[in-house]
């Protein structure tokens, strides 16, 4: 495809990238997607060995595909970075690499992209460029003092390479109990977990999806005391261990600020209770041996791993066209977000995979009305929602 011809682009060769490209080939809508990067899926290639999803494999697939037999109920990283790629292969999709997309700006009815290999034109533009696409460290106070080993767990890959450390793992989401965990079985001497707002916290199940999807439907004051019940049942009251249940229920939580529980094997719950992932307060500062935390204490350990997050960093790209909230996230999640501009896979949700998968036949069908000369399709999020509040 010449960019001279381009009229639908695709930000993103990640799993919402994909699905939307495929939908749109089905609906004979010629598309070409755009990745940064050298390969499908790259943000899943990056991540430490033992990831597994969160969601079961079959709420976890996209359109018209299956994962290869033998999977595990809860896929692992290289089996959903081998379905990724199968999926591209087998959507016959035209996927232009080593393509950064700097800026989107109008152009007249359609959009002019600004990327690192020269300016495209196109009239519809769906950007799938990853909700957890750049991680974020706190800028503590005296955080480039520190000694030791310092890094995002976007950055940790194995538990050998900390072997008889002291580590403490700053942040209670999914990935910083999983990584506390893998240290724990890996040899590390002395894990800890410093924790700010304790985690809504829920053990993964293969019909978790179905039931989250079902709950986050509800008004959020019934789906936390479901949430808040199912807890006590399952996981159990944490307090004595430094995991007291949170002041703000699962479903409130995530409607106010997009932020999912934290979803765990039953091994690391019972690894907190027994001592081995030990919870401390919240990180305060950094010196040059040692780190201060909230509760008054002070630790030395010989690695801080940050599980911090990530964000999606679409204001280079977008912010000057006011389709992001005060968290930098799209306000419209659903439709369209400008005449002709979408965007995937930003719906922080049980069961993601699979719900990008249902987002990309919405915006498929969208693209392809316009294209008709239908009117726009609006969905739940193309009436802009009141941006979220800051500092939670």
């Amino acid at each position: 495809m010449d960019s001279r011809d381009t009229k639908t682009v695709v930000i993103g060769a990640g799993a919402a990238g994909l699905a939307t490209a495929a939908e749109l080939r089905r609906r004979g809508v010629p598309v070409l997607v755009l990745e940064r990067s050298d390969a499908v899926a790259s943000s899943w290639r990056t991540r430490y060995d033992r990831l597994r999803l969160n969601s079961s494999r079959p709420f976890s697939k996209l359109p018209g595909s299956r994962y290869a037999r033998g999977t595990g109920m809860f896929p692992s990283r290289n089996a959903v970075v081998d379905y990724l790629e199968r999926y591209a292969r087998d959507n016959e999709l035209e996927v232009r690499f080593r393509t950064r997309v700097d800026r989107i700006e109008r152009n007249g009815t359609g959009w002019l992209l600004q990327t690192s290999t020269g300016e495209i034109a196109a009239e519809h533009v769906v950007v799938a460029a990853g909700y957890e696409h750049t991680f974020s460290v706190p800028r503590w106070p005296g955080r480039d003092r520190f000694a030791g080993r310092l890094i995002h767990s976007a950055e940790y890959r194995r538990p050998e390479e900390f072997r008889g450390d002291d580590v403490l793992v700053v942040g209670p989401g999914s990935s910083g109990m999983e990584v506390a965990y893998d240290l724990v079985e890996g040899g590390a001497r002395r894990v800890r977990l410093a924790v700010r707002t304790p985690p809504n916290i829920i053990l993964r199940d293969p019909l978790g999806p179905l039931f989250g999807r079902l709950v986050v439907k509800l008004p959020a004051s019934w789906g936390d005391r479901i949430m808040n019940f199912a807890r006590r049942q399952k996981v159990g009251d944490l307090s004595a261990f430094g995991l007291p249940e949170p002041e703000e229920g699962a479903v409130s939580r995530l409607k106010r600020l997009r932020v999912a529980p934290a979803i765990v094997d039953r091994d690391v719950i019972e690894a907190i209770r027994d001592g081995r992932i030990e919870i401390v307060g919240a990180v305060e500062s950094l010196d040059e041996s040692g780190v201060r935390l909230s509760d008054g204490g002070r630790v030395e350990p010989d690695a801080v791993i940050a599980a911090t997050g990530y964000r999606p960093r679409l204001e280079p790209m977008v912010g000057h066209l006011e389709v992001l909230d005060d968290h930098g996230a799209p306000i419209a999640t659903s439709g369209e977000a400008a005449p002709g501009l979408r965007f995937v896979g930003y719906i922080p949700r049980p069961g993601q995979l699979g719900l990008m998968g249902r987002e990309a036949k919405e915006a498929a069908r969208g693209i392809a009305a316009r294209r008709r000369g239908g009117a726009p399709i609006r969905g739940r999020a193309a009436i802009a929602r009141r941006p979220a509040a800051r500092g939670a």
